[in-house]
């Protein structure tokens, strides 16, 4: 038990690590002032440019590798290496060194399930980029692909159900931090990639 909570906590303080926060720091910006005030990706790519957000796409989904890798490694249940899974989307979303603020998750849960199925973990990638090519639409593509996830593990026989589990905490939390965007989106008003910034809320 007591080596189950420290791959817990572990996976939470690397999940924690705010890649997005780094790499604005290191040009003088505060990310969480500028556009969404998100420290993903999608608000690196639209404040900085390319290559500061090529950094975070990469970097976010090995945090979440490294961290659900770490129980596989020490051959622990299936349950302990999802609960880690999960504390580490948990600390890249509430980063306790950002006032418990910090991304919607979608890049570091695409890592923790590469290493504990990347099967699912590249179908459920495949999904979103198919969304965000046909709509432009971040925020679309990434919940389509992360609802997505439940039914590639349930379409892969032998049914785990720590996985299972897994993939439904992930869409559900997803879906939460991107609550604002799907208000945006019913309500048509969601920023599409690559669109000029028209409205100071529509922000991803």
């Amino acid at each position: 038990m007591s080596l189950a909570i420290l791959f817990l906590l572990t996976g939470y303080l690397i999940g924690a690590i705010p890649t997005g926060w780094v790499v604005a720091r290191l040009r003088g910006l505060d990310i969480q002032k500028v556009g969404s005030g998100n420290i993903g990706a999608t608000n690196v790519l639209r404040s900085m440019g390319v290559v500061p957000a090529i950094f975070v796409m990469v970097f976010d989904p090995l945090k979440g590798a490294l961290a659900a890798g770490l129980p596989l490694l020490f051959d622990q249940s299936p349950w302990v290496v999802a609960l880690t899974a999960l504390a580490t989307v948990l600390g890249n979303n509430f980063n306790v060194f950002l006032r418990f603020r910090g991304g919607k998750g979608v890049a570091t849960s695409l890592g923790v399930f590469l290493v504990i199925d990347p099967v699912v973990s590249l179908l459920s990638l495949a999904v979103a980029i198919a969304v965000m090519a046909l709509g432009r639409y971040v925020s679309l593509g990434s919940l389509v692909g992360i609802l997505m996830s439940p039914l590639f593990v349930l379409a892969r026989p032998p049914l785990e159900p720590a996985n299972l589990a897994l993939t439904i905490a992930l869409a559900a939390l997803s879906f939460y931090r991107h609550r604002e965007n799907v208000r945006r989106l019913q309500a048509g008003t969601e920023r599409r990639l690559g669109e000029p910034k028209t409205d100071p809320e529509a922000t991803a």
